[in-house]
């Protein structure tokens, strides 16, 4: 079986990594000659709507997936006439743009932050006099890892924020006192069976992810599975599918979800009986899903923009090291660790350590 994968970055790097063993065989597509899963695999180098290229990758792969969200979406439709494609186009359509993404939570019943839709600046400044202080610009589209988000504390940020986007199109959000922000981590297969990881507990920093905790037997667990199955149904998903989430007083409120492997389940590499990664190529290719159980106590922190050496990294307690190949770069994520331990004091006492190291090479 050959797996064609739209996006050849650190994702598509442990999407093959994982498939390898169970035979299968993967050809990317991607417009960057220094892609970091291209070491792995067939590279197809091109701009994604290549129609030479899509013709190749179509006639070329039993099915094809996806990487990350911003690939477009007519890509994605273009090639579902042509051969399979999981997840399903419409799931990156919706995924793509943080209007259409919140209509459409909220269509199923999903909750989310209270937001408006900004087209011009006037509407920016009318917005604020009921969204309120503070607030968080974002664009509709295009916008990953804090791109393309303004936090908005008094009405002296609302012109540098909308210039900023450059008159994109966009929602304002009120700010959400969240108690902590969590994730949760489905498998859906093409029969519509699920199988969910534990809740990830999640830390980000400048709008990126720096620690995920596996979180075995959460309170919140069931109505995040409940969420993100009525995503999943409505979608008619396969493959592995990420909501985020923020806690506020014991309810859930929909952040956004993602289409595809997520960084907040890189934990599961070590850390679950079966990765995401795994499930994922598992899913798309109609095979048996793996049991999602934890091993032990997990958790996750990325390396963004710098790396202390390996040696430093191996040095911690049942840490696993995963590095990208990439070149260091402000705001980039070069690396993870996962952390694997007998017992939770263990497992915190090395996510500490790794932390600092992370904050001393820190370029984000």
């Amino acid at each position: 079986m050959k797996v064609g994968i739209l996006g050849a970055g650190q994702l598509a790097r442990m999407i093959a990594l994982a498939g390898y063993p169970l035979g299968v065989e993967f050809i990317v597509l991607d417009p960057s000659a220094e892609a970091c899963s291209t070491v792995l695999c067939e590279h197809l180098l091109g701009d994604y709507n290549d129609p030479v290229l899509l013709a190749e990758l179509a006639e070329r792969a039993d099915v094809v997936t996806y990487e990350f969200e911003n690939v477009p979406a007519d890509v994605a439709e273009f090639l579902e006439n042509h051969t399979t494609v999981h997840p399903a186009p419409k799931a990156l359509a919706v995924a793509q743009d943080r209007l259409v993404e919140k209509r459409f939570l909220q269509e199923l019943g999903i909750p989310t932050p209270a937001y408006v839709a900004i087209d011009s600046l006037d509407d920016l400044e009318q917005a604020m006099l009921t969204v309120g202080w503070p607030a968080i610009l974002k664009s509709r589209t295009q916008g990953y890892d804090g791109k393309g988000q303004s936090i908005l504390k008094s009405p002296a940020d609302l012109m540098p924020a909308w210039e900023l986007l450059q008159g994109v199109p966009a929602i304002v959000e009120g700010f959400v006192s969240f108690n902590r922000e969590i994730s949760i981590i489905a498998v859906r297969n093409i029969a519509g069976e699920m199988v969910f990881y534990p809740v990830s507990e999640n830390l980000h920093r400048g709008g990126i992810l720096r620690v995920s905790e596996c979180r075995a037997s959460d309170p919140m667990q069931q109505q995040a599975e409940a969420y993100v199955t009525k995503l999943a149904e409505a979608l008619a998903y396969v493959g592995v599918l990420a909501l985020e989430l923020f806690e506020v007083d014991g309810q859930l409120l929909a952040n956004e979800f993602a289409p595809r492997v997520h960084n907040s389940g890189h934990w599961t590499i070590e850390g679950a009986e079966t990765s995401q990664f795994e499930n994922h190529v598992r899913a798309i290719l109609n095979l048996p899903l793996g049991a999602t159980a934890p091993v032990g106590f997990a958790a996750m922190v990325n390396f963004i923009g710098g790396l202390p050496s390996t040696e430093q990294l191996l040095s911690i307690p049942d840490a696993h090291v995963h590095l990208y190949g990439k070149e260091p770069r402000k705001g980039r994520k070069v690396a993870h660790v996962t952390v694997r331990s007998k017992t939770a004091e263990q497992m915190i006492a090395s996510v500490s350590a790794l932390v600092r190291l992370s904050d001393q090479v820190d370029c984000s």
